[in-house]
């Protein structure tokens, strides 16, 4: 049977990572409400805009939900703006960012440029010779990794994928792109560490 992971969808291309996790064997649903947890093994928190985002998590009550998912063991993947709320901080955040604080790292938010400095280049995957098409779209740059994380992808050798037990984040966007390298790791990272059902 499928695993059961979720997007949060409340910004961003969550129909993209909807597709792409389906491509790597995973029964993926769209989350808006604190109910649609229930039972998942997995979320991935998409990009968008990072202060919006844990502005409407807190609205809509999923912080609490999120945060036990992942005190149960369930798999957790954030690209660009997930990063960023999945991250302890950020060295130029705003006073009103929220924070999960699950993954040990500080970020820098749009550490590349703004929506028309966007690019693409090839990250290395760590373990792989085959690089991977990054699209970065006002990317966060890692600037602190913690004790016991691990970097998953680099540019230039500064990482950019990072992982961190049960929590795996990315500032680029590979759910743009037909390499499913990434959702196939979190896919395993699923698989592997399901929940029980709350």
């Amino acid at each position: 049977m499928a695993g059961r992971a979720r997007v949060l969808a409340l910004q961003g291309a969550f129909r993209e990572h909807c597709r792409a996790l389906r491509d790597v064997g995973l029964d993926a649903v769209e989350v808006r409400v604190p109910a649609d947890l229930d039972g998942l093994d997995g979320l991935v928190i998409p990009g968008g805009e990072s202060t919006t985002m844990s502005k409407l998590m807190e609205a809509y009550g999923l912080e609490e939900p999120i945060l036990d998912l992942h005190r149960r063991g369930g798999a957790l993947f954030g690209t660009c703006a997930g990063m960023i709320v999945l991250a302890r901080g950020a060295v130029d955040g705003r006073p009103d960012q929220r924070f999960l604080g699950l993954i040990d790292l500080d970020v820098r938010r749009n550490a590349y440029g703004r929506q028309v400095s966007s690019f693409e280049a090839p990250v290395r995957i760590a373990g792989e010779d085959l690089p991977m098409h990054g699209v970065f779209i006002r990317a966060p740059r890692i600037e602190r990794i913690g004790d016991g994380v691990e970097a998953v992808a680099t540019l230039d050798g500064a990482p950019v994928a990072a992982r961190q037990g049960s929590v795996m984040v990315a500032s680029f966007h590979p759910e743009l792109t037909s390499d499913r390298r990434l959702h196939a790791r979190f896919a395993s990272m699923v698989m592997s560490r399901g929940v029980v059902a709350a």
